[in-house]
């Protein structure tokens, strides 16, 4: 009955850590730590038990686990990355040497910075290429490099 008990207390402090953490890390623990109770209810042997946790944590990891990550790792789209592809109007110098530069897209104002580390004056159309932090990555537009040449 102790056993029983043990493993009982395991399983519901991993189910408690996993739903404190929200990241799927003891879970598949807390699954082996499940099975384990059940073979300690049939009196099955110590050794058993922790084969069996051994062998139902290590399936359920391999099993789900992989699955987890992938719909884990799906980025969930902010209102700032709609900007991304957007062309906009250079409001501020951009100078990343300086760490100076704006740009307006959107209806709102940019810190931004060049892509190719070159200096863009103010009233320049620039492509808006990715977001780092919260400075948008810009380039000249090709319409305003072909101007130039």
């Amino acid at each position: 009955m102790q056993e029983v008990l043990l493993w009982l207390v395991i399983t519901v402090v991993l189910v408690i850590i996993e739903i404190a953490s929200f990241n799927l890390v003891t879970i598949w623990f807390a699954g082996g730590a499940f099975v384990a109770m059940i073979a300690a209810m049939f009196h099955l042997p110590i050794w058993t038990q922790l084969i069996l946790f051994a062998f139902v944590t290590s399936v359920l990891l391999v099993s789900t686990r992989p699955f987890v990550v992938k719909m884990m790792a799906k980025k969930t789209p902010t209102n700032s990355d709609r900007v991304i592809g957007m062309t906009g109007i250079v409001t501020e110098e951009i100078n990343n040497i300086r760490e100076t530069g704006a740009v307006k897209a959107d209806g709102k104002v940019w810190s931004a910075r060049s892509a190719d580390n070159s200096i863009i004056p103010a009233g320049v159309t620039v492509d808006i290429h990715e977001i780092r932090g919260v400075k948008v990555i810009v380039s000249r537009t090709q319409e305003q490099t072909e101007q130039e040449v």
